[in-house]
């Protein structure tokens, strides 16, 4: 039996988890119309996945360019989250933050996929607020 003080995997947590696989799902999304494809019809090239992921033009560009910025996003997400546990942030808020962050990387990546670089900007720059909201909901 576990006491009521014993850490626990909180909806935060599983937010973490989340981030962390956004860009393997951006680099999926990227690889997709080639996999099958041979490599001399342009097709995905596993002896060079990243310099073939590097020439692709379009959608698929921009997948691959929303993985990276995921890859980028992902440390400062994982920091403020561990420090809001650390600082005993109320729980509510830091999942429903956490959430929010989540949810709003989810509409960057459509809208990068989708060429919507304004839109795509503003769903950036909420992101990184909610982030630092994360960061500081354990503020006394």
């Amino acid at each position: 039996m576990t006491s009521l003080n014993a850490a626990r995997f909180t909806v935060a947590y599983w937010c973490v988890l989340i981030a962390a696989l956004l860009p393997l799902a951006c680099t999926w999304l990227a690889k997709w119309p080639g996999i099958g494809q041979r490599r001399s019809q342009g097709g995905f090239d596993n002896h060079d996945p990243r310099g073939w992921l590097a020439r692709q033009q379009g959608w698929q560009g921009r997948a691959n360019a929303a993985q990276a910025n995921s890859f980028e996003a992902l440390p400062f997400f994982i920091g403020a989250v561990v420090i809001a546990h650390q600082l005993a942030a109320p729980q509510a808020i830091l999942d429903i933050l956490a959430i929010l962050f989540i949810t709003l990387r989810v509409i960057y990546i459509a809208m990068y996929v989708a060429d919507l670089p304004l839109v795509r900007s503003i769903i950036w720059s909420l992101a990184l607020l909610v982030n630092i909201g994360i960061l500081f909901s354990g503020w006394r």
